[in-house]
C-alpha cells in the first residue's frame, strides 16, 4: 500500500526532475513512510514517484518504480492484487520465470509483458491504482480498481500532464496552475464531496473507477477506456437473477465472502479489523475468526452520547468471537483535536462528519495493526439504507399525482415556515415517507415537499441525498449552464430501490465513503481492505432478487443469515446505527468558537464563494437552537478550514 504520483511533460522544468519528483513524493510520505523511489527520463519527459507503505515483500525486492523484466515496462503502484499468486502460477506455467521476490508489483509486470495491460488487469482480484510508462511505444497508462478504493488524479497543467493519489503531491509542481473550479464547489455544497471526475482544482480530475487511461506527449488528450463498469453489471445481474432457493443464495453469499476475507488476510506485517457491532462488520470479523488461528485483533470507538454509541454491541460480538477486542471512548477534547487535521488529510473539500470518528478510529487502530479489514459496502450491496425503503414507498405514494398538483403543494408547505410548522400537527404527517416524531418537523416538511417537485426516481436521490436543496442561492458566482446528473440508459431499467443502490455504488461509495475511509487510514499509514467490494461479491449481489435483500421490515437479510450461522440472533436483530458523532451539540457547545472563526462575516464576503449573510443567519439560527442546521453548515465550515489550510500549504511552496 502506497502513494503514487509523477508527471509527463512535452518541455522541460527550470527546477531538475528529481528534484521535482522529491518533492512530489515527499508530499505522500504519510502514504508510505517505509520507502522513496523515484525515476524519471528527462529525454522523454517522464516522471514516477513511489513511497512505500511495505505490506507484502517489505525486502529490497519491492522497491518502486519497478521495471519489468525486459525493461519496457516502469510502474509506480498502490494497492493489493489478491489473486497474485495464482496469477503467479498461470505465468509460470507458460514460461520459466525467475523471480525477484513475492510482491504483487513484480506479478503485474510479468503479466504486462505476457498478456498486456488490459488483460493482466481484467484478471486481478483486488483495488489498486497505477501508473505504467512503456519505454516502446513511449505511452503513459493511468489505471484504477473496479470500485475506486484506491485514489488517482490526473490533468494537464500548462505543458505537464500530472497524477498522483492525492492533490497534496500534484500541488508541488512547478506547472500546477492553483485555480480553483467553482463548479466543483457548487457540487461539494449539495453532496459534501466533490463527485468524479471533478476535483476542485480546474484542470485535475480524478479518474473514474474500473478504467485505463492512456496519454503521450504526442497524443496529449487522454484515452479512457472502460474495462468493467458497474451499470454492466446492473444490467446483467437484473437480466440473469440467481436461480437457487434461499439456502443456496447464502451458502454461495457465505462461500464467495469467505474466499474474499481469506484473500484479504494475506500480508507480511500485522493485521486486525474495524468492528462497528453491526451486521456489515461483524461479518467480515467473523469469517476472519473462523479462519484464524489466533484471536483477531479488532477495534471500535464509543460515545458518551449513547444514540450514537454501538461500543456495547462491538463489546459482545468480540467477547461471542473471542477477538482481541480494543476500544477508545470519543470526547469533544478527541474531535477539537483532529479537526485541524482535516483539510490536510482529505486534501479537497470534503464534508461528511463521520471523517472525525472514522480518523480516531484509524489512528487507533495504527497503533497496533498495519492493516485493517472493515465492513464497508454491505449496506449499498445488500439494500441495508432505511432511505431505500423510504424513497420506494414515498415515490409509489406521489408518482400517481400530477406533476402540477405536486409542485402547488410544495409550495404551500414551503410558504410557512418551519417554526410554525414545528409548533402544530398537520394532516400532511400521512404523506411522509416515515413517521417522523415532530422534533424538526418543519425542516422534515420543508425537505418533504422538496421530494414532491420530483419527476422520476432519479431526481428523488439526488434530491435525498442533497444536503443544500438551493446551493446555487449560497454563491456569488453561478456558472451556466447548471450541472445536472444524467440518467444513463441502464438506471432507466431499475425501479426506485435498485435505482438508489445503483446510484449510490456508482457516486455515494466511490466519492464519499472511500474516500472517508482512504484519507483517513493513509493519512495515518494505515491500510484498509474491503471484502465486500471484492468485484465477485460485486456480481453476484447483482444477482440476487430484491426479496434476498430486504424481507421483514429489514434491509441485508440474506447478509444477516450469513451472519447467523456464526453469530446468536440476539446480538445481531437490533436497530441500524449509523457511524456519526453529536455534531448538532458540539457545534452549540464545544466547536463553537473553533465554527465561529470560520463563519466570520468579513473573511467570508472577501473569500467571494459564498453569500455571507445567508450563512450567518443559518449560524445564529443553529445557536440559539431555533434550527438544526449542523450538517449544511458543516460543509461550509469544512470549504472554509480546507481554503485556510491550501493556501496555507501554498504560502510554504
Amino acid at each position: 500500500m502506497c502513494g503514487l504520483a509523477g508527471a509527463l511533460s512535452s518541455t522541460p522544468h527550470s527546477t531538475p526532475s528529481f528534484v521535482i519528483g522529491q518533492r512530489m513524493a515527499q508530499a505522500l510520505t504519510h502514504r508510505g513512510p517505509d520507502d522513496e523511489g523515484i525515476w524519471h527520463d528527462d529525454p522523454q519527459g517522464i516522471l514516477l514517484c513511489h513511497r512505500r507503505l511495505s505490506i507484502l515483500d517489505p525486502s529490497p525486492a519491492g522497491h518502486q518504480p519497478m521495471h519489468s523484466q525486459s525493461g519496457r515496462y516502469i510502474m509506480t503502484y498502490n494497492g493489493e492484487i489478491y489473486n497474485h499468486t495464482d496469477l503467479r502460477d498461470k505465468l509460470s506455467s507458460r514460461t520459466a520465470i525467475t523471480w525477484r521476490g513475492h510482491s504483487d508489483t513484480e506479478t503485474l509486470l510479468m503479466g504486462f509483458e505476457q498478456w498486456g495491460i488490459l488483460e493482466t488487469i481484467k484478471k486481478t482480484i483486488g483495488m489498486f491504482a497505477a501508473a505504467v510508462w512503456d519505454r516502446q511505444d513511449h505511452t503513459l497508462t493511468l489505471f484504477r480498481d473496479r470500485l475506486g478504493e484506491k485514489p488517482l488524479y490526473y490533468g494537464w497543467q500548462g505543458n505537464a500532464f500530472l497524477f498522483a493519489s492525492e492533490l497534496k503531491a500534484i500541488r508541488t509542481h512547478p506547472a500546477f496552475a492553483n485555480k480553483i473550479e467553482r463548479r466543483a464547489v457548487e457540487l461539494f455544497l449539495k453532496y459534501q464531496c466533490i463527485p468524479t471526475p471533478w476535483s476542485i482544482y480546474q484542470g485535475i480530475f480524478k479518474l473514474r473507477p474500473g478504467t485505463l487511461l492512456t496519454v503521450s506527449a504526442d497524443l496529449q488528450e487522454p484515452r479512457i477506456l472502460p474495462y468493467w463498469h458497474p451499470l454492466d453489471i446492473m444490467r446483467t445481474g437484473q437480466r440473469d437473477p440467481f436461480p437457487g432457493h434461499d439456502i443456496q443464495a447464502i451458502d454461495a453469499l457465505e462461500t464467495l465472502l469467505k474466499d474474499a476475507v481469506h484473500r484479504q488476510m494475506l500480508s507480511d506485517v500485522p493485521l486486525g479489523a474495524f468492528l462497528s457491532g453491526g451486521i456489515d462488520s461483524s461479518t467480515v470479523v467473523a469469517l476472519m475468526q473462523c479462519q484464524s488461528v489466533r484471536p483477531v485483533k479488532t477495534f471500535t470507538i464509543s460515545f458518551a452520547e449513547q444514540q450514537f454509541d454501538e461500543a456495547y454491541h462491538a463489546r459482545q460480538v468480540a467477547s461471542h468471537l473471542g477477538t482481541e477486542h480494543t476500544e477508545l471512548l470519543v470526547t469533544p477534547e478527541h474531535a477539537l483535536a483532529v479537526i485541524p487535521e482535516l483539510g490536510n488529510h482529505y486534501d479537497e473539500p470534503f464534508a461528511d462528519s463521520s471523517q472525525i470518528p472514522t480518523l480516531l478510529l484509524s489512528k487507533l487502530t495504527r497503533s497496533h495493526v498495519t492493516v485493517a479489514l472493515s465492513g464497508d459496502a454491505g449496506d449499498e450491496l445488500f439494500g441495508g439504507y432505511t432511505r431505500y425503503a423510504q424513497a420506494h414507498t414515498w415515490w409509489n405514494r406521489i408518482k400517481h399525482l400530477p406533476l402540477p398538483l405536486r409542485r402547488g403543494l410544495s409550495q404551500s408547505i414551503q410558504s410557512i415556515s418551519p417554526a410554525t410548522w414545528d409548533k402544530a400537527t398537520h394532516p400532511i404527517f400521512h404523506l411522509l415517507p416515515t413517521r417522523w416524531h415532530l422534533q424538526n418537523a418543519g425542516d422534515k416538511f420543508h425537505k418533504g415537499a422538496v421530494l414532491l417537485e420530483c419527476r422520476n426516481h432519479h431526481e428523488l436521490y439526488h434530491a435525498l441525498i442533497s444536503q443544500w436543496h438551493h446551493s446555487r442561492h449560497l454563491l456569488k458566482e453561478v456558472l451556466e449552464p447548471e450541472l445536472r446528473a444524467e440518467l444513463p440508459a441502464p438506471l432507466q431499467e431499475l425501479d426506485a430501490w435498485h435505482h438508489m443502490m445503483a446510484m449510490d455504488m456508482l457516486h455515494y461509495l466511490p466519492d464519499d465513503i472511500l474516500v472517508k475511509v482512504d484519507r483517513a487510514a493513509m493519512g495515518v499509514s494505515l491500510e484498509t481492505r474491503v471484502p465486500f467490494l471484492d468485484h465477485r461479491v460485486v456480481e453476484f449481489a447483482w444477482r440476487l432478487p430484491l426479496a434476498l435483500k430486504w424481507r421483514h421490515g429489514q434491509g441485508k437479510w440474506i447478509l444477516r443469515k450469513v451472519l447467523e450461522r456464526h453469530l446468536p440472533v440476539s446480538l445481531i436483530d437490533r436497530p441500524k446505527m449509523g457511524f456519526g458523532i453529536p455534531l448538532q451539540l458540539w457545534l452549540q457547545g464545544p466547536l463553537r468558537d473553533w465554527a465561529e472563526g470560520l463563519l466570520n462575516e468579513r473573511e467570508l464576503d472577501l473569500e467571494g464563494y459564498f453569500d455571507a449573510k445567508a450563512i450567518r443567519q443559518k449560524w445564529n439560527e443553529h445557536c440559539h437552537g431555533d434550527r438544526n442546521w449542523s450538517y449544511s453548515l458543516w460543509s461550509i465550515l469544512m470549504f472554509q478550514s480546507w481554503l485556510k489550510n491550501s493556501r496555507s500549504v501554498m504560502d510554504q511552496t
